[in-house]
């Protein structure tokens, strides 16, 4: 049965239905043909108790934080001032893209913002420097995938609200993870630009007296990752209320700019209503289909197939990264998680791995998704503020940081402690 509900799920998408509409669609169709509970009855009350979850009022206070941040052009100080710093390493502003999209990541929570933002400030710049075009797109779009990892990230908030994890934890989690992972990719840039020293492009001229005048311009975005982190950290404030923290501290740094307007409160609303609609359409949807699975059994039936074939816990995890690298490839990270967390955690919680370090794992596998073709958001999103040539020079680019995320989930398996030291020392 789970084989014929992937497939009918698949088929759906591939006639280019909707995400949201598929999965409600899905979740009907199967309460029809297993027993016909009359589910249209308590579907309001299902959707209001979804979407009315003080956790999940998190989402869309960061995603405005991070469009407060884009439209009152504090990101692209924030770019400029990290391309100072960086520029001068074998690889320029390559690295500047990924740690501009980390100091963004630390902000935003959002992969698709921070790919969008750095994207949009960097790409005019990789004709003028001579870079190699493809690496450098690449990594931009590798950049892109920290921001569901480094906290505050959305993903870990709706992975802690599908699984009832706790969302400090998984913010520590995933931190160390997040900078290791954003080191691995500086790295490959820099060895690349060593063995082809013409991808590097020319170095941008800087200086120490320039490098010192742009401290400033990174200080917003310690201060709100201090704002927004820190607060959670020292029990002051709920990962709702330091959300709501962090944007009153972005309007107060756009206003001492002399940016906060009501034409840039305008845009960023506006952009901030689309994106929580998309993904809370998504929620609602997932949440009624995992609910309908939940009635006929599917986890049960996943704990039987564990148990009849014998497989090991490590045979399990596994299964799990295969499951997650495929259907990563033809479906978009957000549906793909929301359909899959509340079915699996518990299968991998009884085979005695920890809730908040698979959590990890599953931000990392879709991380992996966000730069894997055909789905790959990141990589449409670069190509679309590109806006010229063929997305083929993103995904050539990107291959080599998929590389680097599949290392990353090997250390992890291999080595837990990377993701479990920080909640532990917590602890």
């Amino acid at each position: 049965m789970i084989l014929y509900i992937l497939v009918a799920l698949l088929a759906l998408l591939f006639i280019s239905l909707p995400v949201g509409a598929a999965l409600a669609f899905l979740g009907f169709g199967l309460d029809y043909v297993t027993g016909g509970l009359p589910l249209y009855r308590g579907i309001a009350t299902m959707s209001w108790a979804v979407q009315s979850g003080i956790l999940l009022v998190a989402v869309p206070m960061f995603i405005l934080l991070g469009e407060i941040l884009v439209r009152s052009g504090i990101a692209e100080r924030m770019y400029g001032a990290i391309q100072q710093w960086l520029s001068w390493l074998p690889g320029g502003l390559m690295h500047a893209n990924i740690g501009a999209s980390m100091a963004f990541a630390a902000t935003s929570g959002s992969s698709v913002a921070t790919a969008a933002t750095v994207s949009t400030v960097s790409v005019p710049l990789v004709r003028r420097y001579a870079y190699n075009e493809r690496l450098f797109l690449g990594s931009l779009a590798a950049g892109g995938t920290l921001g569901i990892l480094i906290p505050p990230s959305i993903n870990l908030i709706v992975f802690g609200f599908l699984t009832n994890t706790s969302i400090p934890s998984l913010y520590l989690a995933g931190f160390l993870p997040g900078v290791v992972l954003g080191g691995l990719f500086m790295l490959t840039v820099l060895l690349a630009c060593l063995i082809w020293p013409k991808w590097g492009g020319q170095r941008v001229e800087t200086s120490w007296r320039g490098r010192v005048r742009t401290l400033p311009d990174m200080l917003p975005p310690l201060v709100l990752f201090v704002v927004v982190i820190g607060s959670i950290y020292l029990g002051w404030a709920t990962p709702t209320e330091s959300a709501s923290l962090g944007v009153v501290m972005a309007l107060i740094i756009a206003a001492i700019y002399g940016r906060l307007n009501v034409a840039m409160l305008n845009q960023a609303i506006l952009g901030t209503i689309r994106t929580t609609g998309l993904i809370f359409l998504i929620l609602v949807a997932a949440w009624f289909l995992n609910f309908v699975l939940s009635i006929v059994g599917v986890t049960r039936m996943l704990n039987d197939f564990v148990t009849t074939h014998g497989l090991s816990p490590q045979g399990l995890l596994l299964l799990v990264i295969g499951f997650y690298l495929v259907l990563g490839c033809i479906m978009e990270p957000m549906p793909l998680m929301v359909i899959s967390v509340p079915t699996l955690t518990p299968v991998m919680a009884s085979a005695g791995y920890d809730p908040v370090w698979f959590g990890i794992m599953v931000v990392l596998l879709i991380e992996t998704a966000l730069i894997t073709p055909p789905i790959g958001a990141s990589l449409f999103v670069v190509q679309g503020v590109r806006g010229r040539g063929n997305i083929n020079d993103v995904i050539i680019g990107a291959l080599p940081f998929v590389v680097n995320l599949l290392m990353m989930i090997g250390l992890i398996v291999l080595f837990p402690g990377i993701v479990m030291w920080l909640p532990e020392i917590m602890k």
